[in-house]
């Protein structure tokens, strides 16, 4: 039987609780259990896929096609468990359940409530597909106190008692701050936190500690007076130099030995193998160079935006054992006839185009990849940025010159255009222009089939790829004669050959393009080939320039 570990916070948001549920798992991992980490979203959109980078960070895709929140990312990144659609659900999603099967008539007349049937959905969520689990890991989103999470709440401080003694404990994330004018870390913050979490019928086993200054005895102490838990059972948690440096430092706390104590388990009996972890911490710690790689896009302004992206850069990094630099640059600012980008370009040792929707920015995009392929600086092009990419060639070397996107509008060229069928396992996939912008995108792995004498496939090692998809638009597969005639060759298709999915430049020391987000299948144990081998290129034009 699976023991599940909830996993809530308080005093403030954004205070790593995701990244903490990741650390966790990967040291139950290493100690040979077997884990899978959920998360529960208290707001109220069914999932995060229509909501802005600049609200909610980037939407992390998952192979089965779920648009979920940032931190399934994490989850991936530090386990290698693949997430799927089952181990992210929203208030949105429960509610829109619950409302479709009361129209059906499925209660049976009943009153419709939160508690027992919004709590049941829940729990039916948390405890669903788990039988080959040791351990199942369950983040709360939000702080305690949250109008929004109370039924969240609710529904774990059920569960723990469905499932029976030994089976459920609670880790509860706090701040504790540190007050520079008095000089003292203050734990009141972590004693209201705790005090409001036992109104609501739980009491944390373990309880996290974020604070900026190490967490002396005698405070540690007090918190375990004041919140009813083993002095042990406070974990400090300090700022990291990396975050792939969290999982031993965790360890060194104490935090997956008291998990373990809290389910009465002998920690002493599996001692975790973490030579993975100081493999990557030592890489980073020691690099033997650097590169610098300029990523061109809509968000910048909002790195979460793109985080995945940043940590698959990272991954590069530790491929090559190279430290990254990346510089984020605004693509509206390379806009403009005028537009001089060779100050903001040439420093770079490589550029990077990531995905993205609408029209805003685009032609700054355009402007960067037309200098990576005339000053032959290494270019990848991610999703959007393929499809820059192949504007671009379209217009300065193939002589389509009113090549465009259907996305911003009309026009006579559309290289690129609205997809609106493709073949999956399950038969052919149709839609609307005019659909729901959350059930319009091609979501989620697809196969493609590699030309055998490309570049991408010697940086595969293979023909045959699986990758994640996340667009709306794909570049037509009418101008492919014309395009590859300008030297931008497609070198990577699905298999019923009728959807490009990724192009490259053979005349060009490295400059390719994919429809696809290879950034949510990297990891820093296992980086993806496609990073590895751009920050490679980079390294090398470093020692051009």
């Amino acid at each position: 039987m699976a023991r599940f570990i909830f996993i809530t916070g308080g005093v403030v948001s954004s205070l790593g609780k995701g990244l903490m549920a990741a650390s966790l798992a990967a040291l139950l991992q290493a100690r040979g259990y077997r884990v899978r980490i959920r998360k529960f979203d208290p707001y109220l959109n069914v999932d995060p896929g229509t909501m802005s980078p600049y609200q909610h960070g980037e939407v992390y895709v998952t192979d089965d096609g779920a648009e979920t929140d940032l931190d399934l990312g994490h989850y991936e990144r530090f386990t290698g468990v693949p997430s799927r659609q089952s181990d992210n659900v929203t208030s949105g999603r429960i509610y829109q359940t619950i409302i479709a099967k009361e129209r059906r008539g499925d209660y049976l007349g009943a009153t419709v409530q939160v508690i027992p049937h919004v709590t049941d959905a829940i729990k039916q969520f948390a405890r669903n597909a788990v039988d080959d689990l040791d351990f199942v890991l369950c983040e709360i989103g939000g702080t305690v106190g949250d109008i929004e999470s109370l039924p969240f709440m609710e529904a774990i401080r059920q569960l723990k008692n469905d499932l029976g003694r030994g089976n459920a404990i609670f880790v509860h994330l706090t701040l504790v701050p540190y007050i520079a004018a008095a000089g003292e870390l203050k734990t009141k913050p972590t004693q209201h936190s705790v005090r409001d979490l036992t109104a609501l019928g739980i009491q944390p086993d373990v309880l996290v500690c974020r604070c900026e200054q190490p967490l002396p005895a005698a405070e540690r102490a007090k918190i375990a007076l004041f919140c009813n838990v083993r002095p042990e059972a406070v974990i400090p948690a300090l700022d990291a130099e990396t975050i792939y440096g969290v999982p031993q430092q965790y360890h060194a706390e104490g935090l997956d030995a008291e998990v373990l104590r809290a389910f009465d388990i002998d920690p002493d009996a599996t001692a975790p193998e973490l030579r993975r972890w100081v493999d990557i911490e030592d890489r980073l710690a020691n690099p033997e160079g650097e590169v610098t790689i300029g990523v061109v896009g809509k968000y910048t302004g909002m790195k979460d935006a793109y985080k995945s992206l940043h940590e698959a850069l990272v991954h590069g990094g530790i491929a090559n054992r190279v430290k990254v630099n990346i510089r984020w640059l605004d693509a509206e600012l390379f806009e403009g006839p005028e537009k001089d980008i060779a100050p903001a370009l040439e420093p770079m040792h490589a550029i990077l185009v990531p995905g993205g929707f609408g029209e805003r920015g685009s032609e700054g995009k355009i402007a960067s990849v037309k200098f990576a392929r005339e000053r032959n600086v290494p270019y990848f092009g991610i999703c959007l940025g393929m499809q820059m990419a192949c504007i671009e060639g379209a217009r300065n070397t193939a002589g389509i010159e009113k090549a465009s996107t259907t996305e911003f509008g009309p026009t006579d060229e559309p290289v690129v255009g609205l997809i609106t069928e493709w073949m999956t396992e399950e038969g052919l996939q149709k839609r609307e222009e005019g659909g729901d912008l959350g059930g319009t995108m091609r979501l989620g792995a697809y196969d493609a089939t590699l030309a055998g004498n490309s570049h991408v496939a010697t940086i595969y090692g293979d023909t045959a790829i699986s990758e994640r998809h996340r667009h709306r638009y794909e570049v037509n597969i009418h101008y492919k004669e014309a395009l590859e005639k300008g030297g931008l060759v497609f070198s990577g298709m699905s298999p019923d050959g009728q959807l490009p999915e990724i192009v490259e430049r053979p005349d060009h020391p490295w400059f390719v393009g994919v429809q696809f987000h290879p950034e949510l299948k990297s990891k820093p144990f296992d980086p993806h080939p496609l990073f590895a081998s751009f920050v490679q290129a980079a390294l090398k034009q470093s020692r051009l320039v």
